[in-house]
């Protein structure tokens, strides 16, 4: 399958069909990399639609590494608030101090370096390293996965793993248009080669589709175990505030506010009469109690929130979930 005319074909198919998107609007370079860092971090595990609205305002009101390296942390979580996974912006944060402090202000373009920096893993530095510094490398994320599954027809998993996938990764060449060529490849899979209902009519890779010619587009997924768990929240208002705790028990939402829980055993949850509501968080079911409680519970990092300024606070949407439910039943 090797053509040499694959970064041609696609980077013409992306000069023609490229979305206008805010972090690719022609600027100094300094400016293009700040936005390549900030707009890598928002798209982990985010939709791109979702993102811009979020990205635009942010960089209005922290536009450089050093606002971002100083900026008040409830300020940061309100910009990010609705984006959710909010470790990402602290390591955001993180990320920008450690610039400041270890290399000059600047954004390092080695891998090496780029994969020091909290939040930064293997496909983000490739990314930064290509669209910010015309690097050639081609990062992996999900939409060059899914081209590389339908291109080589990948059905097992041994075939889909990561490491597999490194592995044909070559199929696409390199280009002197680094920046423009990684981000063309991941703008396919995101246009063309869908989840569900490909384009193939309009790729540039269809003549080298195995998944074409067999009329097969199906994707295997790796199989990960979903974990069913039970909670009892503690429910406690008085007046017109409710209390939450800033959560250091729990691994999800580290630091953020969540009413005041507790692991519980499936039987206590199946047999209770009390409210109930369901929650996905990443890769666990959270099946949980609503308890109502008429004593405030004993903890510490207290937090009251009124039930009318919910707006303007920073919660997570799994704490506004459990309100939205709560308020129901009122």
């Amino acid at each position: 399958m090797n053509n040499k005319n694959i970064p041609n074909k696609i980077l013409h198919w992306y000069d023609n069909n490229k979305r206008i998107l805010p972090w690719r609007k022609k600027v100094s370079q300094k400016q293009k990399e700040y936005f390549t860092f900030v707009s890598e971090f928002m798209l982990q595990q985010t939709q791109v639609k979702t993102v811009i609205p979020y990205f635009e305002k942010f960089v209005k009101q922290i536009p450089t590494f050093q606002s971002l390296a100083n900026v008040d942390e409830k300020i940061l979580m309100k910009h990010w608030e609705g984006l959710g996974y909010y470790s990402r912006a602290r390591n955001l944060k993180k990320s920008a101090i450690k610039i400041l402090k270890d290399f000059n202000g600047k954004l390092p373009k080695s891998y090496e370096k780029l994969i020091q920096l909290p939040g930064v893993g293997e496909y983000t530095s490739k990314a930064i390293m290509s669209i910010a510094f015309n690097i050639k490398t081609i990062p992996l994320d999900g939409n060059v996965e899914r081209i590389l599954k339908r291109t080589f027809y990948l059905k097992k998993q041994n075939e889909i793993s990561k490491d597999s996938l490194k592995t044909k990764i070559n199929f696409f060449g390199l280009s002197d248009r680094a920046s423009d060529y990684s981000q063309a490849i991941m703008e396919i899979g995101a246009l063309i080669c869908k989840p569900k209902n490909p384009i193939c009519k309009e790729c540039p890779l269809s003549k080298n589709c195995i998944s074409l010619k067999k009329n097969d587009f199906e994707l295997t997924k790796i199989y990960k175990e979903i974990k069913t768990k039970y909670f009892e929240a503690t429910i406690y208002k008085k007046q017109n505030n409710y209390l939450l705790v800033k959560n250091d028990k729990f691994k999800f939402l580290k630091n953020m506010p969540i009413f005041p829980m507790t692991e519980v055993r499936e039987s206590k949850y199946n047999y209770s009469n009390n409210k109930k509501i369901n929650i996905k968080l990443s890769n666990m079911e959270m099946k949980i109690l609503l308890n109502n409680s008429k004593k405030p519970p004993k903890i510490k990092n207290k937090i009251l929130i009124k039930k009318d300024k919910l707006s303007s606070e920073i919660i997570p949407s799994f704490t506004k979930k459990i309100f939205y439910t709560i308020s129901k039943s009122e």
